[in-house]
């Protein structure tokens, strides 16, 4: 076993007061907050907020106005539409989406998949199959902004694309309609970090948002105010509920017409929102005379109608009401209270892009979790949203498959998703037959539902046989190459893995090893290769350093898939062992994070709603530590039948016993613990469902008689 150290970051009180009263949040929320580095409004937000409203505009995109025109125009003039995404639960969630909502519409509209062998993206020849059909507009999900030759070869067919996309792109851009992708520079998107589903559903607003009488409406929103012996006027210039421009003069009253002022060129043509007509009339008439003939439109008697509950208030007075207000700050901050509720107003108006768009994000938080995308920023309300969606589980389709899963009646979290339906839709496109998992989405007819989740279900047996012997092959090479590498990086080969389980072995080399590792299957004419790495190399950025020796290559930070031909294979693993020499060793120390110490009188069942509320959990945000000091073993057991590995613990902390399970950790009884000891521990708590019970129990990460012993000096 590695040894292991304790890390608790200092957090000083006033930094904890600072948070508490700034977010109106408890001392152990701030504390674990501040230390995930969490502490300005627009990070704090994602963590504190659920509303759709704190989302980021699709309409930030550049392109999006021309990426939901050009759809617009296809499902007005029928022509055939053809979707192609990835044959990974992230592009298969998205291509359900995007069908879906063009079919909403009244389009025509197909999709295609990867099948079998068939390489990532678009091909020539699904584009030639799509021109046989009369198609004329297709649309990438999940995928597209490496194919910059298939995109062209369309564009010459008469095929016009709109890429969606969130795969890093190359230094030159296929030439598409429009592209819809964060990761592009200049994109005009604040996060970089959606899953391709996530991409999918900014569409989707945007395509709903159109649909209303808001689309490309110009707003102005204007607020006067007292000044020193002046008015100070502000105004924001909104289109598509994003701010193009805004202006703040200081007017001295009686010196300049309106027409005159800085603010005239905004002012003049455009529709002026204020709230309190009469009290804004009157600054303007102090600071323009008799000249401020300005027709203002009052908004506050259509926000009493949708929000009675702010009948009569002031801007002023709403400043303390308004949750989006405590994370901006700064000046304007009245200006920003009418725009918030403005924006209210038109998601309430509008429940395609609220309440009903909530209900397609059972999808993208499936899709998101699947792709190990970071649960930080936007992420968090999406999959948030999903999992809420999940729970009513209103999409037959997902209904049919938790019940498959035993997940029917369960508080669902992201390891459910993570470890229970994802790999179960994953086999089917690991396995060459991502359609299966299409079809099961997309079908509203139960028995076909039953059919095609058992389908599934044979496919993930399959898949975790052959990932089981592919595992056991190619273990004892792995550990050779690691050792080879000096504890830097893994790669292995295996002629007989099926291509689709890859990324699965190196996804349990990282885990086994922590360090990056490289898989590679051979196929007739080609290999097929998965790296999968934590933060010490960025797998893309590691990728293109052979592009000369790959056919094609793409991924993420952490995730990456590549192929070249059997020809080049040893100058391929040559190079890598000689680049992977830059890599940091494995450490041979595990430091555990804590994000905060449980008081004894703070440990009672009341703390699984800290942890939920925190939720969701994933990539960068992973599940709470929490460590609680002189704690007493009360039961202590064996777990398993053959080879028993793992512990069954109860815990006496606080004024509760608490059921706790210590993962292979058995070697560790009558060692570093034994029954009837006071110790320190590390642990998660979560809930645990058997037999239709539902009990609170401690996950134990790490066990030792006194703390001080493993702390870091940091701590």
């Amino acid at each position: 076993m590695k040894q292991t150290a304790w890390n608790k970051r200092p957090i000083s009180r006033e930094t904890l007061d600072a948070l508490c009263t700034a977010y109106s949040i408890d001392a152990l929320t701030a504390s674990v907050l501040a230390r995930r580095g969490i502490s300005d409004g627009a990070s704090m937000k994602f963590y504190l907020e659920t509303d759709l409203a704190f989302l980021h505009n699709p309409f930030l995109f550049e392109d999006m106005d021309t990426a939901v025109e050009r759809v617009q125009d296809a499902v007005q003039q029928k022509e055939k539409i053809r979707i192609f995404g990835d044959r990974d639960v992230d592009g298969m969630t998205s291509t359900v989406l995007l069908k879906e909502c063009i079919e909403e519409a009244g389009g025509e509209v197909s999709w295609r998949l990867p099948m079998g062998d068939e390489p990532y993206g678009i091909t020539i020849s699904g584009i030639d199959e799509f021109a046989q059909e009369g198609g004329t507009l297709l649309i990438t999900v999940d995928c597209g902004i490496s194919n910059i030759k298939e995109i062209a070869y369309a564009a010459s067919l008469g095929i016009d694309a709109v890429i969606l996309d969130h795969h890093l792109p190359s230094q030159d851009l296929p030439p598409a309609a429009a592209i819809i992708n964060p990761k592009i520079e200049g994109s005009g998107y604040p996060f970089r970090d959606l899953a391709g589903c996530g991409v999918a559903a900014k569409f989707i607003w945007a395509f709903r948002f159109a649909a209303t009488q808001f689309y490309r409406q110009e707003i102005v929103f204007l607020h006067a105010r007292p000044g020193n012996d002046t008015v100070v006027i502000e105004c924001a210039l909104y289109e598509n509920l994003v701010e193009i421009e805004r202006v703040v003069e200081e007017v001295n009253p009686g010196v300049l017409p309106p027409e005159q002022s800085r603010l005239w060129p905004m002012l003049s043509g455009r529709e002026i929102m204020v709230y309190d007509a009469p009290q804004e009339m009157r600054q303007l008439r102090q600071a323009f005379g008799s000249h401020a003939d300005i027709h203002l439109n009052d908004i506050s008697q259509e926000i009493w109608r949708v929000f009675p509950s702010l009948k009569g208030r002031s801007l002023m007075q709403l400043i303390d009401m308004s949750r989006s207000v405590r994370y901006s700050g700064g000046a304007g901050i009245e200006l920003d209270v009418l725009i918030s509720l403005f924006n209210a107003y038109v998601y309430r108006q509008e429940p395609s892009l609220s309440s009903e768009y909530g209900d397609i994000l059972d999808l993208v938080a499936i899709g998101t979790i699947a792709d190990l995308m970071p649960m930080r920023d936007e992420n968090r309300i999406l999959v948030k949203h999903g999992l809420n969606a999940l729970q009513k589980q209103q999409r037959s389709s997902l209904r049919t498959l938790l019940f498959k899963r035993n997940l029917t009646g369960k508080q669902l979290s992201t390891t459910d998703i993570g470890w229970q339906i994802s790999p179960m839709l994953n086999a089917a496109g690991r396995l060459g037959v991502p359609g299966i998992a299409v079809e099961l989405l997309l079908s509203d007819d139960v028995q076909q539902q039953e059919e095609l989740a058992d389908r599934l279900a044979d496919l993930n047996r399959e898949r975790k046989r052959l990932g089981e012997d592919a595992w056991n092959r190619l273990f004892p090479k792995a550990d050779k190459s690691f050792s080879a590498s000096g504890e830097r990086m893994i790669v292995v080969q295996d002629k007989q893995m099926n291509r689709g389980i890859t990324g699965i072995i190196a996804s349990r080399l990282l885990n086994s090893f922590q360090v990056p590792s490289i898989v590679i299957a051979h196929l007739e004419d080609k290999l097929i290769g998965s790296m999968r790495s934590g933060k010490q190399v960025h797998v893309k950025d590691f990728l293109s350093q052979f592009d000369d020796l790959l056919t094609d290559y793409g991924g993420h930070q952490c995730a990456g898939g590549f192929s070249l031909h059997p020809d080049l294979l040893d100058a391929f693993i040559q190079r890598v062992r000689e680049r992977g020499m830059d890599v940091e060793p494995s450490a041979a120390q595990r430091v555990f994070e804590i994000d905060a110490e449980v008081p004894h009188a703070m440990m009672d069942p009341g703390l699984i709603s800290m942890v939920e509320r925190m939720e969701p959990y994933g990539e960068e945000h992973p599940p709470l530590v929490f460590m609680i000091r002189q704690v007493v073993i009360e039961e202590l057991t064996q777990m398993g039948t053959t080879d028993p590995q793992h512990l069954r613990m109860l815990i006496a902390a606080g004024s509760h016993k608490w059921p706790a399970v210590f993962w292979k950790s058995a070697d560790r009884m009558g060692e570093d613990f034994s029954l009837g000891d006071k110790v320190d521990i590390l642990f998660r708590l979560g809930r645990n469902y058997y037999r239709n019970t539902e009990t609170l129990q401690l996950t134990i990460l790490d066990i030792h008689r006194n703390a001080e012993a493993v702390l870091t000096k940091s701590g």
